[in-house]
Parts: structure tokens; sequence; C-alpha cells
């Protein structure tokens, strides 16, 4: 199993980046709350992984310019087009989609409704951003008063956060499709499949399923330089993200401002201590990275990718710069580091 594991830090002061609804808890009669999580008996702010896949996927469109799925909606439930070769966010993110669906019939060139019940798990995962620290969450007061009478009071969750977050990247799953007619596997129908060989696609053999014969279940997977493509763009839009709520008096930049990027042999992510609390301040670990470095380097292909904005935590220059001369990771500002592994993945 070949993946990219994917750590990051973002800073943001006087934030609310992804709110809960009405606050019932306030005599304000109009206040918004905060997603917040207890830990250890605090609350810490969070914006949820769905929030932050919105935020990429914006990015991917509109600074990438990725053509996106469609969203079809029927009464209570919506869905996409649920075609991961013409869309590279239904690749990428997944989907689930039930019911009919028309297509062009690959042995007739004719338009034809198909079953559709189809389903992909996303190649990409990824967690919660969540405040390393405790900082407590204070409710800001305001009105609307440029009315006549009396102003209309309001109340919104802001907060100053260090947040982390992880991401992984199935390499092998992405531009790579099941038509198994089984649960939670069937990516694509019969017809999809016929119509994506005609289009270029090849046949490989899926490593895990067998038949009832005991022979390798077929996958269809696009070309390699496509793949690649969607891979590199959907790491690169790091370095572009934005997004979060209150956007027009709160806005924050939620870029990374520290990232770790590598190659891994496995689905574990290997970087989910490296951030901590200490005497209430936000801490990056050397020790822990020291400690992954070592414990999976048979596992880690290459290097690891370490970026850091300056300005956010110095003190930790030296020590990078010290693995890099070890010959243990490679160290630079954020985006050249993104562009430097982007440039350097190979599948």
């Amino acid at each position: 199993m070949k993946t990219i594991q994917g750590f990051v830090m973002i800073d943001v002061d006087v934030a609310a980046l992804n709110n809960a609804g009405n606050d019932t808890s306030t005599h304000l009669d109009n206040a918004t709350m905060t997603k917040k999580i207890r830990k250890n008996g605090k609350e810490y702010p969070y914006v949820s992984g769905q929030a932050w896949r919105y935020w990429w996927r914006e990015t991917l469109e509109k600074k990438f310019n990725w053509n996106m799925s469609p969203i079809i909606r029927e009464k209570r439930i919506a869905y996409t087009e649920a075609d991961p070769m013409i869309y590279p966010d239904d690749d990428m993110f997944g989907y689930m989609r039930a019911g009919k669906k028309k297509i062009i019939d690959p042995d007739t060139g004719k338009e034809k409704s198909v079953n559709a019940t189809l389903t992909r798990v996303s190649p990409l995962k990824n967690s919660a951003l969540i405040a390393v620290n405790y900082n407590p969450i204070v409710q800001l007061w305001s009105s609307m008063s440029r009315q006549e009478g009396d102003a209309v009071p309001y109340g919104k969750d802001e907060y100053c956060a260090v947040m982390k977050g992880m991401f992984s990247i199935d390499i092998d799953m992405v531009g790579t499709f099941s038509a198994i007619e089984r649960s939670g596997f069937q990516n694509i129908n019969e017809e999809m499949r016929k119509l994506y060989l005609q289009k270029g696609a090849i046949e490989i053999d899926d490593p895990y399923l067998k038949d009832k014969k005991g022979n390798p279940i077929k996958l269809i997977r696009i070309d390699d330089s496509e793949r690649l493509k969607r891979i590199k763009d959907t790491i690169s839009a790091l370095k572009y993200i934005c997004g979060g709520a209150k956007q027009t008096t709160n806005m924050a930049d939620v870029t990374p401002k520290l990232i770790i990027l590598c190659k891994f042999a496995s689905g574990n992510h290997p970087f989910s201590h490296l951030a901590k609390e200490e005497l209430g301040k936000p801490v990056f670990s050397i020790d822990a990275l020291k400690e992954v470095i070592s414990e999976y380097q048979d596992d880690i292909e290459g290097k690891i990718y370490v970026g850091k904005r300056s300005g956010f935590m110095d003190e930790l220059n030296d020590e990078f710069v010290k693995l890099q001369d070890e010959n243990k990771i490679k160290y630079g500002a954020v985006n050249k580091i993104i562009d430097k592994f982007v440039n350097e993945l190979k599948i």
C-alpha cells in the first residue's frame, strides 16, 4: 500500500472558522456558537473534517480549474454525477449515488438509463482541524444600529488558536475503479467500465479481492499522468486554501504555517502526535518527529519534507536545519517544500 501522509498546523487570531448554529446558552436572542469539543475538561474549537474538505474542493475548482461533478437534487437527497474518470473531484473525494443515471451506451452509442447505485470511498482522507492548546472561546457582543430605533444585538463566538490536522492520500486508489457488484465496492457499473476502456483506461488486477474461482478481480485504471496530476493538484491546493465562517469581519488565513509530507508504505498515520500543549502553549515536538523517523524508516519512501512559515515557531529553525544536515528531512519554506514534494513525487 502506498500513501501520502500529511500533517499541518494553522495559526488564526480572532477567528470563527466553523460555526455550530444558534447558541441557546446566552441571553441574546440572536447568537451563534462555534464548533468546539471537550478534552481534559476544557473546550477546544475545531473545524470539522467536512468543512476542511469543502474549502479544499473549492480551491481545486477556482485555482486549478477542476471540472467539478454536477450536483443532482432529488427530494431529500443530493448526489454528484458519480463519474470519476470525467470529474476529478468524484475520484478524489468519493461519492454515494442511488437510482438511475443516463449514459451513452458503449455498444450502440445511444443514450440509455442504467442502474447507478454506486459508491466510492475517498482516496483523500482527513481529520478535523483542532486547537492544540486551550485558549478560552469568547463571545463578542455586536449590534445592528444603522436603522432607526433600538439597536439589534447579536453575539458570536471568537477565538485565537493554533490548530493541527492530518490527511492521507491512497496513491493506488486514485484513478482506479471497481465495477464489482458488491456493496461499498462498486464505483462504476458495467456500462461505465466498457466506456472507460474505450476511452483509454486499462484493466489491472485487484491485489486483495478475488472472484469465486480464486482469480483476481479486475479494476479499471485511467492514465498514470492524469492520476499523478490529480494527486499533485490536491496537495498543491494547500498553498492557496481559504475558507471559514465570518470572513467579512473575522478573516483568517487557513493555509499551513507548518506542513509535513512524506510518501509512506502504510495507511496508518505516523504524525498524529507531533503537536501538543505544554504549559498552556502549543508546542511542536522535535523528539516525536525523530521517533517517527527512527521507528518508520523502513516505511518512509525517500525523505520527510518539512515546511515552515517564518514567524511561526521560529524556535524550531535550528532543529530542523540540523535534521536536514543529518540527511533525515528536507526543510524549507511552506510553499517551496510543497512544490519540491510534488515535483519529485512519482507513482
